[in-house]
């Protein structure tokens, strides 16, 4: 009987062996080698930027500033695809579909990713595990403001006279399950005022109805409605960042006017679908980073109502999971259901 260990045929096992293993090795490499030239060249052609909302906004305004930004940082330009449609997550879950290789990027807003997800009976998305968040580009300051005609002009005068009213003091907002109708109902929560809801098709509508006399107080972003303010058609309660309002040094915080933690602004960020590569995530994040510390950039955004927030992709993630988390709670109490 021919031994196993001399054979011809073990031999020929040997090699074979030997020869596959090599390959494999190899392809590994040369694969990795492939991988790893793709993501350095990123980008390599035009990348899309879905915003999940009509153009004109505050949103989409901000949205075109970056992409412009962009495009002149990384070579490529960025193009901006409005997507709008329930509440934004039309376009937002486009995005959560979309292949993970730094070409489809979304515009992404507090409302549609941390809120909507509680109000809706079907999403479409998982905020934390459909994407790759890349970082924040800003945050919008909210702020409450009444018609000159309102006999109370702190914030305690406000919620004393809610409390008299039988029917409430009206609000008005952007629409139902948006940053502003959030801060009005954790308002409630937080201090007993019995205010009621006025939900409008976009803030500006609630402005104008505000302007009117017609409805008493209004939450919306400090952009729509500084110009009144100023010109003192409108008094500033208050407005809900955890500092003063740059452009409003004079308005106080809820803070201020006794409501702890009282510290909630609309956001806007940019983030990628999930499993996009590490690499690519760090570069955009690196670049738009650049771009949020061009002065030019910080006081565009600024007239938008938008401070720059530049930070890291982890950071940003985790202001995203802990916005989910307290929002829950919130649109539970308030029953706050989508439209």
């Amino acid at each position: 009987m021919t031994s196993l260990k001399s054979s011809p045929r073990r031999h020929w096992l040997q090699t074979l062996l030997a020869t596959g293993l090599a390959a494999s090795v190899c392809g590994g490499l040369a694969l990795s080698a492939s991988t790893a030239a793709a993501q350095a060249a990123y980008p390599a052609k035009p990348i899309r930027l879905v915003v999940p909302f009509a153009t004109g906004g505050v949103t989409d305004t901000s949205g075109r500033l970056i992409a412009e930004q962009l495009s002149k940082r990384l070579g490529q330009q960025v193009i901006v695809d409005n997507k709008p449609g329930a509440s934004g997550s039309i376009g937002t879950q486009m995005v959560a579909a979309a292949a993970p290789d730094g070409y489809t990027l979304l515009l992404g807003f507090d409302g549609t990713l941390v809120i909507y997800p509680h109000s809706a009976p079907k999403v479409g998305f998982d905020t934390v595990k459909d994407f790759a968040p890349i970082g924040k580009i800003g945050d919008a300051i909210l702020i409450l403001v009444s018609h000159p005609g309102v006999p109370a002009k702190s914030l305690q005068q406000v919620i004393a006279l809610s409390k008299t009213q039988p029917g409430g003091l009206s609000y008005g907002s952007s629409g139902t399950g948006g940053t502003p109708h959030i801060a009005g109902e954790l308002l409630k929560q937080r201090t007993g005022a019995n205010l009621t809801h006025i939900p409008y098709k976009g803030g500006g509508q609630a402005m104008i109805d505000l302007l009117g006399g017609n409805i008493p107080l209004v939450y919306t972003a400090v952009a729509g409605a500084i110009s009144h303010v100023k010109s003192g058609k409108l008094h500033a309660v208050a407005v809900s960042s955890a500092q003063r309002a740059p452009s409003l040094p004079d308005v106080p915080t809820f803070i201020e006017s006794g409501v702890a933690d009282f510290d909630i602004n609309s956001w806007v960020g940019l983030l990628a679908p999930a499993k996009t590569p590490q690499a690519i995530v760090d570069k955009l994040n690196t670049e738009l980073n650049a771009v949020l510390n061009d002065p030019a950039v910080r006081e565009r955004l600024n007239t938008l109502g938008i401070t720059a927030s530049p930070g890291g992709p982890e950071r940003f993630g985790r202001d995203m999971a802990r916005d989910l988390s307290r929002y829950a709670a919130v649109v539970k109490a308030a029953g706050i259901k989508a439209e």
